[in-house]
């Protein structure tokens, strides 16, 4: 039984990564730590991170940024693996990471489905034979009226990840009403909706002469982020350093750290 340590454990995550660990019989929650307890939780929780003294595992972050480096102190000093699910830091935070997974194993992924992550081999698969063949690449990311970066960083990531596989000679397009001109060849745009209460859809499209091939992947709620996150828990469980991603997870082979 890996028994995980869940940040952010109040929060709408953290609940939903909660129950998926009930019904799991691999994973439990041995505590939780939150600036709020409601009290209802079947684990312990602390408000202060450094009065958690609970042996465990691994420990699931899904909280704030401005919680992430208490975050990365606490594992550090308690040699525990790290997955880092919080998103929007900086660079100072992003290297300061970086340099954690020097003592630690963590995973930190754009987006934690195993659906998306899935997609990323497939999309790359795709470019290598339709890019050549002429095809054109555009990306489309939905996301809630609430989000407030745009474009996701799965849709940067997914084009990243096609071109990586065209050998980085691919540049993005986010908007194209300040140029009066055709559609370059080499260029892959990526365009950002935002309405309601889409909990994320991305579609990425090949389109070639007279056909048109459509890849999409969508999220109906945020179980799926929280699944993936658990997963990545069991994964990186008893591993001792390094910097990994939920291409990791999904793919048997890449059990590295990259």
């Amino acid at each position: 039984m890996i028994k995980v340590i869940m940040h952010g454990c109040s929060g709408r995550m953290g609940q939903i990564i909660t129950d998926i660990c009930k019904e799991d019989p691999h994973v439990t929650i041995a505590a939780g730590i939150d600036i709020t307890d409601p009290g209802n939780r079947p684990y312990p929780v602390f408000t202060d991170i450094a009065e958690c003294k609970v042996e465990a595992d691994v420990m699931i972050d899904f909280s704030t940024a401005r919680a992430v480096d208490g975050v990365l102190d606490y594992c550090v000093g308690r040699r525990l693996p790290l997955v880092l699910c919080t998103t929007g830091l900086s660079e100072e935070q992003l290297q300061k990471t970086k340099e954690a997974a020097k003592g630690i194993a963590i995973l930190k992924s754009a987006n934690m489905s195993l659906g998306i992550n899935t997609l990323f081999d497939l999309l790359q698969r795709a470019a290598k034979t339709l890019a050549p063949a002429g095809f054109d690449i555009e990306i489309v990311e939905k996301h809630h009226n609430q989000k407030i970066d745009a474009p996701s960083g799965t849709a940067l990531a997914l084009a990243d990840s096609i071109n990586a596989a065209m050998g980085q000679s691919y540049e993005y397009k986010f908007d194209r009403s300040k140029e009066r001109k055709k559609r370059e060849a080499k260029e892959i745009g990526i365009s950002a909706v935002r309405g309601g209460t889409i909990v994320g859809e991305h579609e990425i499209i090949f389109a070639g002469r007279d056909e048109v091939i459509e890849i999409r992947h969508t999220a109906y709620s945020r179980a799926v982020f929280g699944k993936g996150a658990v997963e990545a828990a069991k994964f990186l469980a008893g591993k001792k350093a390094g910097f990994y991603d939920m291409q990791s997870v999904v793919s048997a082979d890449q059990e590295e750290p990259i």
